[in-house]
């Protein structure tokens, strides 16, 4: 199996397949013959002796300084030298590779004016596993990711570190182990790498597709949530939700339905007198759903960026020969759609804490106080609704958008910028704290439902219950519960409990 990439075709299942699974990548003929078009007008410029930014000019500030014909790569390579100021801890290797993968693609499209041989040395990169070292830290998300992408540039160059096989390496000893020859940067370059919002894309690529199979994890978990709390199902008829048509809406509802379909607990409370319950029951199809649309729509917008032309100048070859500097890399577009996938998935968070707090809560839920059968001198799950509580609370710092800030850089003349990739990196930390508390639920909801035995619950839902708890027993002693929760997030984490339950129910969600 391989990924072609042809800058317009690309998928967020292509850049998974790559990032993590190592799959191969190869450029389409399609995409060659535009890339050697759009180097051809970049060459002729240089012979004609036209002035064009990037090519022959310094950058922001310094565009108005012309730079003399002789120093063309060398301008190149110092812009690569110089924007290299990243700082912290590195993105992990699967964010790097979809950059990677990303920044070819962009380059396939044949605007950006680069030779081949700098495509097809991302891509022999990418096939031979040599992974840049990149800082997570300093770029403001305009003009590109600068420096996160100057440093996946340096070792193209054979300069900066790269990981190959088990090692860090200069990028010098990584490209000569992986049996890569490293680039000589000629004109417009390194321009041409660093001005893209590849980082925070990849990022936002990755979490997004991430937040879709979270999605599926939660309804699953919010269902046993209301069964372990005997609540009624009446308030997800679809005739509920056909009157306020929202598709996600509808959608959770459906897939509420069928999780939970028919139980002996529910039957046991049909005649209880109970007309409704509280709003973390009730209205979850309304907060799920309505998290659904907003995940949906920042897949849409991922979905076009990674096949989107985002550096400056651009170089066009149809209808006559033209570079045009504009504004492409300004990256606002993802830096609000994280923003809103951060607020979205602290919500979806939010509500599961609150049916957490219910299920220890014996005046709540009914049963035994704190999930455990001998209260007082147990503490059961008190502390699991606590680490809980504690992460939700995170969320909600870690919700407050970046794309509503903006400091002016390179002496005013990139006087707005998107802060971006501060946008991903936080909701990327999101989606893995709502993992958590997920796998919180999923576990107080399963001891819940042990405690109503023999009644057992629907038919997905015992085939969830049953993956739980061939990894975590029925709390029957106080233990650390820490194991129990990395546990659970491993079958989340592989899909298991998942798989389980749409082995009955067929797919939750429709792709």
């Amino acid at each position: 199996m391989t990924v072609a990439i042809d800058g317009e075709s690309l998928t967020i299942e292509d850049v998974v397949r790559v990032a993590r699974d190592g799959v191969q990548v190869v450029l389409s003929e399609s995409a060659r013959d535009k890339i050697l078009r759009s180097r051809e007008v970049v060459e002729t410029a240089v012979r004609e002796g036209r002035t064009v930014y990037g090519v022959n000019t310094g950058f922001g500030d310094l565009a108005n300084v012309t730079i003399d014909a002789a120093d063309v790569a060398a301008l190149q390579l110092n812009l690569i030298r110089s924007h290299s100021v990243g700082v912290g801890d590195p993105f992990p290797d699967e964010v790097v590779r979809a950059m990677m993968l990303l920044r070819a693609n962009a380059l396939a499209k044949g605007y950006s004016g680069v030779r081949l041989v700098v495509v097809e040395t991302l891509i022999e990169m990418l096939n031979r596993d040599v992974v840049p070292v990149v800082p997570q830290q300093g770029s403001v998300g305009s003009s590109g990711d600068l420096a996160p992408l100057a440093h996946m540039v340096l070792v193209m160059i054979g300069e900066g570190e790269a990981r190959y096989g088990d090692d860090v390496f200069s990028g010098e000893e990584a490209m000569h182990r992986a049996g890569i020859e490293t680039l000589h940067l000629e004109a417009k370059e390194g321009v041409a790498l660093i001005n893209g919002t590849q980082p925070m894309t990849a990022v936002g690529a990755l979490a997004v597709h991430d937040a879709l199979a979270l999605v599926r994890d939660a309804t699953i978990a919010g269902a046993m949530g209301l069964e372990a709390l005997r609540g009624t199902r009446r308030a997800y008829d679809p005739r509920i939700h056909r009157i306020r048509p929202h598709e996600g809406q509808a959608d959770a509802a459906q897939a509420l339905l069928r999780v939970l379909q028919d139980s002996e607990i529910n039957q046991s409370h049909a005649d209880c007198g109970k007309v409704q319950d509280a709003y973390s029951l009730r209205c979850f199809p309304q907060v799920l759903g309505a998290c659904i649309d907003a995940i949906r729509y920042v897949y849409s917008v991922i979905e076009t960026e990674i096949n989107a032309a985002t550096d400056n100048p651009l170089v066009f070859y149809e209808g006559g020969h033209d570079v045009i500097s504009g504004g492409n890399f300004h990256g606002e577009p993802i830096a609000l759609a994280m923003d809103f996938l951060a607020i979205a998935l602290a919500e979806i968070g939010n509500i599961a804490e609150r049916r957490i707090n219910r299920l220890v809560d014996p005046k709540l839920s009914g049963l035994p106080a704190f999930l455990t059968r001998n209260s007082g001198l147990q503490s059961g799950m008190m502390i699991a609704q606590y680490t809980a509580a504690s992460l939700v609370s995170e969320n909600k710092v870690l919700a407050h958008p970046a794309s509503v800030d903006s400091i002016p850089t390179s002496a005013e003349q990139e006087d707005h910028v998107s802060m971006g990739t501060i946008a991903a990196r936080k909701a990327r930390q999101v989606l893995e704290n709502v993992r958590n508390i997920v796998a919180i639920e999923y576990l107080c909801a399963s001891q819940g439902i042990d405690l109503l035995r023999p009644l057992r619950t629907s038919e997905p839902l015992e085939c969830a219950h049953a993956v739980i708890r061939t990894r975590v027993r029925d709390l029957t002693d106080d233990r650390p519960l820490y194991l129990d929760i990395r546990e659970i997030r491993s079958l989340m984490d592989s899909g298991e409990v998942v798989s389980a339950v749409e082995a009955v129910t067929g797919p939750l969600y429709e792709p």
